[in-house]
């Protein structure tokens, strides 16, 4: 077995990546800059204006973070259930991953129809219309990571009801990668909705 090199350059680290897994750092690294980018011109963008309007966080915006907070413990658990070879319990809290974010999708757009209700529109105030980029640009993003969840588990019960494919899918390092690489990018959008959330909160 080829033993890893030592003192590798950080070029040489990401030549030694799997292409999925490049590619999907590479995404994640656009991605952060984007929304970087964004929520600075949301802060500069006169958050004065959103407090003088005397609204709260809409509801549904507080009940979607508690469900993403909870997507990213099943997403956690799921990557420990593969690694104790529990296929049945993978399945299990990918699909309760896959569900609890399709609940965060569907309170984030009643989200934006309590906004609506507030007077805060996406054609109004500057600081109002960030609010919808923000959270649609992060909905855009987790919608992606859920297709993948959706192909995942297919496959995963496909292969369950055949004893060699579980098999190797318990002991391939490649479907290992890929359900590490899931848990990577949920818990990024995890981290990047609480963010996001914190801000909007400092802005009400």
């Amino acid at each position: 077995m080829k033993q890893p090199q030592k003192n590798q350059t950080w070029f040489q680290q990401i030549e030694n990546l799997h292409p999925y897994e490049t590619l999907l750092y590479l995404g994640m690294f656009g991605s952060g800059l984007i929304f970087m980018f964004l929520t600075i011109a949301f802060l500069f963008s006169g958050l004065d204006q959103l407090s003088g309007l005397n609204q709260k966080m809409p509801i549904s915006f507080l009940l979607s973070t508690f469900l993403l907070v909870i997507s990213g413990y099943t997403a956690t658990r799921m990557r420990i259930f593969y690694q104790e070879e529990r296929t049945q319990k993978v399945i299990d809290s990918l699909r309760n991953t896959l569900l609890l974010g399709l609940v965060f999708t569907l309170l984030q757009i009643s989200g934006w129809i309590e906004l609506e209700a507030m007077g805060i529109s996406l054609q109004g105030i500057p600081s109002g219309s960030f609010l919808y980029v923000l959270t649609g640009i992060h909905i855009f993003h987790l919608v992606g990571a859920m297709i993948f969840a959706v192909i995942l588990w297919v496959q995963l019960k496909k292969n369950q009801a055949d004893e060699i494919k579980h098999l190797i899918l318990l002991t391939n390092p490649f479907e290992k990668m890929r359900i590490r690489l899931f848990t990577v990018y949920w818990q990024f959008m995890d981290g990047i909705w609480l963010i996001l959330f914190l801000l909007f909160v400092l802005s009400f």
